[in-house]
């Protein structure tokens, strides 16, 4: 069947996507036109099919966006839009979370030893990405938390990350220069004296990008944070060996040109 032709098409849209069907969405805007109705209204307002209508009011009624009466017949009654939304949202947020709890448990399961794909670089795009898998490599540490990062990229996006990080756990970070307080929780070094927005050493920019850096995570995992304002981030995760090695190597490097830089 077609709606009617009043009924915008957007709104029927705008009401699948909050967990109505096409039959559901007609109903309720029916009835929503009207003080209250019976079924056979309800058919002839919304154009649903005869059959149709009983089943879809039990939805509606299930959904908190109907209310129905005791008397014979009964008769239908919509609750009000902000109050009808407010339900719909309410009923997916829960639904939400019901399937992301679900979907965790399986994810947990899955484990890291012979999964084949240590190996693998994989690309993440967006900051909220990178941010969730910056705070899986940070919770699941188990000795060491090393990073290089500029302190726009710090401040911005990381340090409330490390909160998360176990008390037993070493963090060092390299950055180029520090405002306000600096927590004795981390170890904080400054590669070349001089401050600037970029990491320099004798070989170059070790930061090329004002929003960048190079985590290291139990010399086992590492993720490369490239970005630059005004633009979307991405990153480079893996655990494999070689980009762990080089990786390792990298920050060994810096290491040690800021002990020269400190002497």
């Amino acid at each position: 069947m077609s709606a009617p032709r009043d009924i915008p098409n957007n709104l029927l849209e705008s009401l699948k996507s909050l967990g109505l069907t096409k039959y559901e969405a007609l109903v309720y805007i029916g009835l929503l036109r009207m003080a209250s109705a019976t079924a056979t209204e309800i058919h002839e307002t919304s154009g649903v099919p005869r059959a149709s209508v009983y089943p879809v009011l039990d939805r509606l009624v299930q959904k908190e966006l109907v209310s129905v009466s005791h008397t014979t017949p009964k008769r239908f009654d919509a609750v009000s839009p902000d109050q009808g939304v407010e339900n719909l949202m309410r009923r997916i947020e829960s639904n939400a979370e019901i399937a992301r709890e679900a979907l965790d448990a399986i994810y947990r399961e899955k484990g890291h030893e012979g999964r084949g794909d240590q190996e693998l670089v994989w690309t993440i795009y967006g900051e909220e990405n990178i941010r969730n898998r910056l705070a899986e490599m940070f919770q699941g540490a188990e000795r060491s938390v090393e990073m290089l990062a500029a302190w726009a990229l710090l401040s911005g996006n990381v340090l409330s990350l490390l909160e998360s990080v176990p008390d037993s756990v070493r963090v060092d970070i390299f950055t180029d220069h520090w405002e306000g307080v600096q927590g004795s929780r981390y170890q904080v070094r400054f590669p070349c004296p001089e401050t600037s927005r970029t990491v320099r050493s004798p070989q170059g920019n070790l930061l090329p990008y004002e929003r960048s850096g190079v985590f290291l995570v139990d010399d086992a995992r590492t993720l490369l944070w490239l970005g630059a304002d005004g633009e979307q981030p991405s990153a480079l995760y893996s655990e494999s060996a070689a980009l762990v090695q080089f990786v390792r190597r990298h920050l060994t490097s810096v290491t040690e040109h800021g002990r020269t830089a400190d002497q």
